[in-house]
């Protein structure tokens, strides 16, 4: 990795860090380039501007984490045999491989505190770049649950996203045990979390 490149990562690593503990308005610049190692002219440099950060700490994770997802689900999807499993393991395996690689769940309380905060901005921002993502698994929830009204599925869906950003995050009552391998304990959370959701999903 070359400095300029190096340099980035690092600005980036500090932001999601500050972002995650103290919210986008709590953390300043300055606390930002003191964690970074760096001066507020390299973060000028990068980014432009906070909200650029902002920006590209979430294209960080989100552009790898939804290309992911939209490969997986280009393999199921409009096909006879494909089932609501298939399609919430296209949606959820991605996001708890991005959360196990040490810094995932940190990222999802910056990603929490984008809602929690009512950031507009951000919100819009993330409607933009990724809202396709969401609306392209929704289509094929449609196609596979055709009796559930817009509204209905709609709830459902956030209810699910909800329940898997819970699991990212790592808050959860269930831990991995000593002798589980990290590899081994992601599986049963898909395997356990596909089949709530999907029940949840095909509820009467």
């Amino acid at each position: 990795m070359n400095s300029s490149a190096s340099t980035k990562e690092r600005i980036l690593t500090a932001a999601e860090q500050l972002f995650a503990q103290r919210g986008f308005d709590g953390a300043s610049l300055r606390q930002l380039t003191a964690a970074a190692g760096v001066n507020l002219a390299a973060v000028n440099y990068h980014f432009g501007s906070k909200d650029r950060l902002v920006e590209e700490v979430f294209r960080r994770r989100l552009d790898s984490l939804n290309a992911h997802r939209l490969a997986a689900l280009a393999k199921v999807a409009g096909r006879p045999q494909t089932t609501l499993e298939d399609v919430l393991d296209a949606f959820i395996r991605p996001a708890l491989a991005l959360s196990s690689d040490g810094s995932g769940s940190l990222f999802m309380r910056v990603l929490a505190r984008a809602f929690a905060e009512h950031d507009d901005t951000l919100r819009q921002f993330l409607s933009e770049n990724y809202g396709h993502v969401m609306r392209q698994f929704t289509a094929e929830f449609a196609r596979l649950l055709p009796r559930l009204s817009k509204e209905e599925l709609y709830w459902r869906i956030d209810l699910v996203t909800g329940a898997l950003t819970h699991a990212m995050s790592g808050f959860g009552m269930i831990q991995r045990k000593s002798d589980v391998s990290e590899a081994a304990h992601r599986e049963q959370t898909v395997a356990h979390l596909v089949r709530f959701a999907a029940a949840g999903l095909s509820a009467p």
